[in-house]
């Protein structure tokens, strides 16, 4: 009875000992509760309605959704700028068998432990959904496409924004389209910062890609982009059938790098590439407040979305990507938009590995004028809005022109201030809501350009009263064919002495 006591006791040490290990190595077993991506019932409170409520989107029922066939995800490998490629590289390229990383029925990664769901999430994110489309192999390795689109590369040389691709043996693809894709920022001395506000000149190489397409094919293009037929005449895509090829390019040519003209925005107004580093903090997504951001299983349903889902969303009776825009293609048609979808375990992988995202060393030093910063930037009154510790108080601000609807009070968090940005983007795209989101100023330092619109490029120029000029040339967006224009709103700090905006602008550097 002793001896079996004691190695009860020996056996209980020792399994206590290796739990301890395995919490302290981080292999221990993780089972998560992967959410239903095509939950209908968390769709339909999703999103924060369009200004005019009868046109929000309704998703497509789930029956369709689970047929949509799921796409398989192959090894990539790097991209090059012309003159940095190693010798033979792309040619060794050719010869390698296709490899797949994870496919919904045959294979998947091993899914043991929590650090294992955020490595294949981060396969996930830099995954494409399009192959030699926007961008191609031949562009990429074409030094003319990097002078016109003028794309950052890392210290190797490397376009970390896209990949090659081998689905074929002999057949090199370029894969675009992925998280990474708008969600990659390369700095100045080449550090590749994951999941930041992306740096990628995509409606620049857009643009490239638009010159060489039959005018009749872009201005398809353009309207199931930004079409949203209910706002008559203020539809971003109203004159899309009068549109110049030359028009159409310029307006994505107009577009600086950190800025997109996303689906459902407008090449007229489009947003800044949101930053995802610290976001299962935030409460909302989109510059507009669009989708509320309730946990992780928000964050899988708006990744499904933006993966191209919601071109099938019905508009009312627009369908942005619908047959005649009215009727909804078979989910099995390989024209469908984003070939395909991912499955409910992929999208949690990449929310999981989003969660994860850690902000890069900040460089700048908490100086004698970045203390002085923060007093300024608490006697000014700045806390209310950026509360510390997230420097936002996760709230929407109503924009110019739109009446908050009572109903608005107690469904959502809203702020009494009205900042008076330019509502363009909020009011007439199918990505409005009549509000913007109150935004962190974390990360400030390696963000740009900044304001919903990404029309101005630096803090300085932002506390530049002369932005509110109506002859004002902005250093950010600046609308095809607009040579000068006020960047409206959010006056606060303009009267500061130089002394106080030289400190205050240290101090957020610093966040």
């Amino acid at each position: 009875m002793q001896s079996a006591r004691r190695l009860l006791i020996v056996s209980t040490l020792a399994l206590t000992a290796c739990r301890r290990y395995a919490a302290a190595s981080g292999s221990q077993t993780f089972s998560p509760n992967v959410p239903v991506t095509w939950d209908e019932q968390a769709l339909a409170t999703l999103e924060v309605p369009l200004p005019n409520a009868s046109f929000s989107p309704k998703a497509v029922p789930r029956e369709y959704y689970y047929r949509i066939p799921v796409r398989p995800i192959y090894r990539s490998y790097p991209v090059y700028a012309p003159d940095r490629e190693p010798p033979g590289y792309f040619e060794s390229l050719k010869q390698r068998e296709p490899e797949m990383l994870w496919d919904d029925k045959r294979r998947q990664p091993r899914l043991a432990t929590e650090a294992d769901w955020v490595k294949a999430g981060e396969i996930v994110f830099n995954a494409p959904i399009f192959y030699d489309e926007v961008t191609t192999v031949a562009h990429v390795r074409n030094p003319e496409w990097y002078a016109k689109v003028r794309p950052p590369v890392t210290k190797e040389g490397i376009l970390p924004y896209t990949s090659y691709v081998i689905r074929e043996k002999g057949k090199v693809e370029l894969g675009n389209n992925g998280c990474a894709f708008c969600h990659t920022r390369v700095l100045p001395d080449g550090t590749v910062i994951p999941g930041a506000q992306g740096n990628f000149p995509f409606d620049r190489a857009l643009g490239f890609t638009t010159r060489r397409v039959p005018l009749r094919a872009a201005r398809a293009a353009f309207r199931t982009l930004y079409g949203a037929p209910w706002l008559k005449d203020q539809d971003p895509a109203a004159r899309a059938d009068s549109l110049s090829l030359d028009e159409i390019v310029g307006k994505l040519e107009a577009i600086p790098a950190g800025v997109v003209a996303r689906h459902r925005a407008s090449p007229d107004a489009p947003p800044a590439v949101p930053d995802l580093i610290g976001v299962r903090d935030r409460k909302y997504l989109d510059k507009s407040g669009l989708v509320l951001h309730r946990g992780i299983g928000d964050l899988i349903r708006y990744a499904a979305l933006n993966n191209e889902l919601d071109f099938l969303s019905r508009f009312g009776d627009f369908i942005p990507a619908g047959r005649n825009y009215r009727q909804l293609p078979e989910p099995t048609d390989p024209n469908l938009p984003g070939g395909g979808r991912y499955s409910d375990e992929q999208l949690y992988a990449v929310a999981t590995y989003v969660y994860s995202l850690k902000p890069p060393t900040n460089p700048n030093a908490r100086t004698d004028d970045a203390v002085r910063g923060e007093a300024v930037f608490r006697r000014e009154g700045c806390v209310r809005c950026h509360t510390p510790p997230l420097y936002t108080n996760n709230r929407l601000t109503p924009a110019l022109g739109f009446t908050v609807p009572e109903e608005h009070r107690t469904r959502y968090a809203i702020t009494s201030t009205v900042v008076g940005t330019n509502p363009t983007l909020t009011l007439r795209t199918r990505r409005g809501t009549g509000y913007y989101k109150v935004p962190s100023l974390k990360g400030l330092w390696y963000r740009g350009p900044i304001e919903h619109n990404g029309s101005v490029a630096t803090l300085e120029d932002w506390f530049d009263p002369r932005r509110l000029r109506d002859d004002y040339v902005p250093t950010g967006f600046q609308p095809y064919g607009v040579k000068n224009r006020a960047v409206q709103g959010h006056e606060f700090g303009l009267s500061l002495s130089d002394q106080d905006k030289k400190a205050l602008i240290a101090f957020l550097k610093t966040l």
